[in-house]
């Protein structure tokens, strides 16, 4: 699983965009498709399997809208992304390094999503 949480308190922005403005977040779908795209296609490959386990959930709650994003590949109850992620060790002792992947895939779409929500709050 990998989350994404900013901590803090949104009060006088919220009070901002409920006296002046109203944010749409239509976008948000389609941009957390466009991150499932990306993790799947920069996910190392043997069988195909993690590459094609990646899911979304968007939660809005609280004042606050989380995208998490998933991989459901899990073998003897480890979650193979992360082992790629990571790194991990192997049966004979040894260690394979990790790969940073999922990060360099997701920066883009949160830019992009920084880029959307700024537009629609300075929007005229």
């Amino acid at each position: 699983m990998l989350s994404i949480t900013q901590k803090g308190d949104f009060k006088k922005t919220l009070t901002f965009f409920k006296k002046n403005k109203v944010v749409s977040f239509s976008n948000l779908d389609a941009m957390a498709k466009r991150g499932i795209t990306r993790l799947s296609n920069v996910t190392p490959i043997d069988t195909g399997t993690t590459a094609n386990s990646w899911y979304y959930k968007i939660v809005n709650s609280n004042h606050k809208i989380t995208i998490t994003y998933y991989n459901e590949n899990i073998q003897n109850g480890v979650n193979i992304a992360i082992l790629l992620q990571y790194g991990h060790a192997t049966k004979s002792g040894g260690w394979v390094q990790g790969v940073d992947y999922i990060n360099p895939a997701l920066k883009p779409i949160f830019a992009d999503i920084e880029n959307e929500v700024w537009k629609e709050v300075t929007k005229s």
